[in-house]
């Protein structure tokens, strides 16, 4: 079994309220989710209007895959045009092998 996590810091343009921030960020966590089978999950900054940062997990067999998976979100979010991707970091967790 082989875990990758994502986190990616944003910064989100235009907001003027936390109510418009939230409902920015969970459209993202729903398009992200439709589109790849990850789990997402807004994971700080919660009280910055212009901030968001999202955790994404993935799960896989195979070391290379949840790579690829992890690399196509950071892409979808890099493809958007109301948000910055300020940073990103992957961090990955291997099952010892019995």
């Amino acid at each position: 079994m082989h875990v990758g996590a994502l986190r990616i810091e944003l910064r989100i343009r235009g907001m003027r309220s936390l109510k418009e921030k939230r409902k920015v960020v969970k459209s993202l966590i729903a398009d992200i989710g439709r589109a790849s089978p990850v789990a997402v999950a807004e994971v700080d900054h919660q009280d910055l209007w212009q901030r968001a940062d999202l955790g994404i997990a993935v799960v896989s067999d195979s070391p290379g895959h949840v790579d690829r998976m992890l690399a196509a979100v950071q892409l979808e979010f890099d493809r958007r045009s109301e948000i910055d991707v300020l940073r990103a970091s992957r961090s990955y967790l291997e099952e010892e092998e019995r």
